[in-house]
């Protein structure tokens, strides 16, 4: 690992060599801090030119959060939380506990807490052990995690399943075992502790900077309950989310950060009302002629709507009950499907979720899927305080 990182600037050369000729020395690589790249890739794309920046993942280099405030081109760093203490890892060590993939199934977890009781007993005594037992919490939303009751410090696992089946009086599930209300009440324990953490974070970031915008990035800005909660305090004004907020909207953040910061190119304003992600459309597309072939070549049925009744004709399969896979334009960029490479169906239809995850998605039949609704008509439905074209803000 060690010898590999030595010489990873040589690797990288090597590797653009391969592509094509070119000369070395006109050749300068620069390398982001992890958390300055979520930073970046959250405020640049936004329509801000001035905003709070709270990014929260497991762990960056060492970092784990930070609070950052962007101006203009220019993002500085006023807060950072270290490694062991991190938020996203105590949320990774209940989606391993619950049975799930750690930096995987995050959002599976996000998905049971809907199901879990906040009246039942066993909840707040849940509750209560996690705060008493496995983090303390700052006013300022920065939290330490009591070491000796987690692994992956000293280890590559979480937690001790033994010590947690004792602390919790559950035992640490099986993938694939039923899913009992036990761990619906722990996952929506560790969700209500997400959300206090970072309703506390956010707090402390308008304290730091007095700003009216706030982005959010890093994997744990994925949880878009969590950030309706923050969205709906209306402590900011307007809440961007980079839609790849993982680790993949990375790349886009340092390309980002070397453009404006160190190149020290001017970011194009917006008038506050811009989306420079484009929709997150970012992937490959495909050609008429390309999906014909495609279709051929595996003996699909294709057929040709003429454009005028084209949406008619989607619209009376949907009636019928019928599940559309949907593919226009470009593919999306980052975890969500957006629009483009969707599964469709009509919700009014009773028992449409447990068809689509058990015949289509083949998963677990709690997991849940996101409403399509035209802007003008979504304050009919759902109490929400703007648009979430990114998936990635909950209403109510």
């Amino acid at each position: 690992m060690a010898k590999g990182k030595a010489f990873l600037k040589k690797k990288i050369k090597d590797y653009l060599e391969n592509i094509e000729p070119y000369d070395r020395s006109k050749i300068k690589l620069l390398f982001s801090d992890h958390h300055l790249s979520h930073a970046a890739s959250a405020f640049y794309p936004s329509s801000f030119q001035e905003a709070a920046i709270l990014t929260i993942d497991g762990v960056g280099e060492w970092a784990t959060c930070t609070i950052g405030h962007g101006v203009k081109n220019k993002i500085k760093v006023l807060r950072q939380l270290n490694f062991p203490h991190s938020l996203g890892l105590l949320y990774s060590a209940f989606t391993y506990f619950c049975g799930f993939k750690v930096n995987q199934d995050e959002y599976k977890l996000m998905g049971l807490a809907a199901y879990g009781n906040e009246s039942d007993e066993e909840y707040k005594r849940l509750k209560q052990i996690i705060n008493s037992d496995l983090v303390k919490i700052s006013p300022d939303g920065s939290l330490v995690l009591h070491p000796g009751n987690f692994a992956f410090t000293t280890s590559l696992r979480m937690v001790n399943d033994k010590s947690w089946s004792k602390l919790f009086g559950i035992p640490k599930r099986k993938p694939g075992e039923p899913l009992s209300q036990s761990y619906c009440n722990l996952a929506l324990a560790i969700q209500h502790i997400t959300e206090q953490i970072m309703l506390l974070m956010a707090q402390e970031a308008k304290k730091l900077t007095q700003s009216d915008n706030l982005c959010l990035a890093g994997g744990v800005a994925l949880n878009c309950v969590a950030n309706g909660k923050i969205l709906n305090t209306c402590l900011f004004k307007d809440v961007f989310i980079q839609p790849a907020a993982n680790d993949a909207g990375g790349a886009l953040g340092a390309a980002l950060a070397s453009y404006h910061i160190y190149y020290n190119k001017p970011s194009p304003s917006t008038n506050g009302n811009g989306d420079k992600m484009k929709g997150s459309l970012l992937g490959p597309v495909y050609s008429d002629e390309e999906i014909i072939k495609a279709s051929l070549k595996f003996n699909l049925k294709a057929e040709k709507v003429d454009a005028d009744l084209f949406y008619k004709f989607i619209s009376e399969l949907l009636q019928q009950g019928k599940v559309l896979a949907w593919h226009q334009g470009r593919m999306e960029f980052g975890p969500r499907a957006l629009g483009s490479r969707s599964i469709l169906a009509d919700a009014r239809i009773d028992k449409m979720q447990k068809t689509i995850n058990e015949k289509v998605k083949f998963r677990e039949g709690f997991r849940p899927f996101a409403p399509i609704i035209i802007e003008e008509e979504a304050g009919k439905y759902f109490d929400i305080q703007k648009a979430s074209p990114y998936m990635l803000l909950v209403g109510k």
